[in-house]
Order: C-alpha cells, then sequence, then structure tokens
C-alpha cells in the first residue's frame, strides 16, 4: 500500500520530532536520495512504488554509489548533506525517514532491502537483529 504525501511526512514528523513540516520533507528528501544510490532492480522499484509519488522519483533517479556506504558513512553521509546537521542528528533524521519507509515496505520488502546493504543497516531501519546491540 503506497503512503499519501501527508501521511508519510507526518510519520516522519512525529517520529523525528520535528517542529515543521518542511524539515520532516528534508529529511526524507535526502536519507531517500542516499538509500537510492544503494539499492537496485526490483527491490528499488518495490520499495519506490510504497512512497509518496515525489519521494519515489528521489529514490529511483539517484546517483549510483561508487561503493556501498556502511552505516557509519550512511550517517556521516546525511549529515554532510542537511545543512546544520551533525552525526547525532543525521542519525535521528535517519532513523525517522527509514522506520517509516520500513513501514510503508512491510517485513519482507525490508529484509530484501536489508540483504542489499551492507550489516548494520537494520539497526538504521529500526529493525535490530535479535541478539545484536548497538
Amino acid at each position: 500500500m503506497t503512503l499519501r504525501w501527508e501521511a508519510f511526512l507526518d510519520r516522519v514528523r512525529e517520529r523525528g520530532e520535528y517542529d515543521t513540516p518542511g524539515d520532516a520533507e528534508r529529511a526524507a528528501r535526502v536519507v531517500l536520495a542516499l538509500l537510492g544510490a544503494h539499492l537496485v532492480g526490483d527491490v528499488r522499484a518495490e520499495l519506490a512504488a510504497r512512497l509518496p509519488e515525489t519521494l519515489a522519483l528521489i529514490l529511483l533517479n539517484p546517483l549510483q554509489a561508487a561503493e556501498p556506504l556502511s552505516p557509519d558513512r550512511f550517517v556521516r553521509a546525511t549529515a554532510a548533506w542537511i545543512d546544520g546537521a551533525t552525526e547525532t542528528t543525521a542519525l535521528w533524521d535517519i532513523g525517522a525517514v527509514l522506520s517509516t519507509a520500513a513501514d510503508a515496505a512491510g517485513d519482507d520488502l525490508t529484509e530484501r532491502v536489508l540483504l542489499q546493504l551492507p550489516p548494520g543497516y537494520d539497526i538504521l531501519f529500526g529493525r535490530p537483529q535479535p541478539g545484536q546491540r548497538p
């Protein structure tokens, strides 16, 4: 089921405790663009189909990453792309956006997304594996 734009941003805004819808939108655009650079094929297309159209296009049209970013490097890259962000605030932004995307995707698709990413991304999606500690 595809989430509507307002519903997706409302969930991101609530989870990220953002003051404005614009802050939630900014985080969603950056995080999904970086994520899209690491996903390929049907998995990326299926995830895009579950997102609002604007965010789906961002996920589908990134520059492809030269190499997969570790979760730590993903956090640093997010911080670099969000004006005034630190790694701590970027981690908060990532969690708000990716947990919302994971809810929209459902468990099966989220697992397939995680299989395309380096180990450790499950925590960024709000889905740590049993027995794992940060």
